[in-house]
């Protein structure tokens, strides 16, 4: 993602997950003021935790001051395993969860994630929940809603879809939003990947995260 992003494997339940941590202005946050982590979109259709909308949340994160860590589904990368149609690759995102929250003991969490990463986190936020740990909130960009049962998330998640999606038309994310009760941000002229509309991600996640 830039110069000062840190590369590190962790132990997974298929092998080992190729995982990377960046860190806020430590000028601007001498201390993290919580905890990040992003999901990136399918594995099987090109998906990375470098794809453009993860890093795009990624800064979000860290402008916000959250020590944000991404990491390959199995199968990606250098992580191990194979595709797993999202239960595990939940799993690994708690593995992740657990090491970041070692490393900095007491913070408070969110998650975030795209498109197939979105199905992901809302998974592990219900999981979560069961446990009396939730995050504190939750960032989907292009849900999956309608490509993939994603659970009810919380009332204070930031939803945000491009207008021109085909891949999960912006009707599917309105009818999954609806009987929630909550809003969804839609970027006009936006496709999928939010192609020359990366800008509006960021400056949504940050004008919306005092609300």
């Amino acid at each position: 993602m830039n110069a000062h992003t840190q590369r590190f494997m962790l132990n997974g339940a298929a092998g080992l997950l190729d995982c990377a941590l960046d860190l806020p202005d430590s000028d601007e946050f001498p201390t993290a003021r919580g905890i990040a982590l992003v999901a990136h979109p399918h594995p099987l259709f090109g998906g990375t935790m470098d794809n453009k909308v993860a890093q795009t949340l990624a800064r979000s994160f860290t402008a916000l001051g959250y020590a944000t860590a991404r990491m390959n589904f199995r199968g990606v990368g250098q992580s191990q395993g194979t595709h797993d149609e999202g239960r595990g690759e939940t799993d690994d995102m708690a593995v992740l969860l657990t090491h970041m929250r070692e490393h900095f003991p007491g913070l408070p969490f969110v998650l975030g994630g795209f498109s197939f990463g979105t199905y992901v986190q809302a998974q592990l936020q219900e999981r979560l929940t069961v446990q009396g740990t939730p995050a504190e909130r939750l960032v989907l960009v292009g849900c999956a809603a309608g490509k993939w049962p994603v659970p009810a998330v919380p009332a204070n998640t930031i939803v945000i879809h491009g207008e021109l999606d085909d891949t999960i038309p912006l009707s599917n994310v309105f009818e999954w939003a609806r009987t929630q009760d909550f809003p969804v941000i839609v970027v006009p002229g936006a496709d999928h990947f939010f192609h020359k509309k990366l800008h509006y991600i960021k400056n949504s996640v940050i004008e919306l995260w005092r609300c």
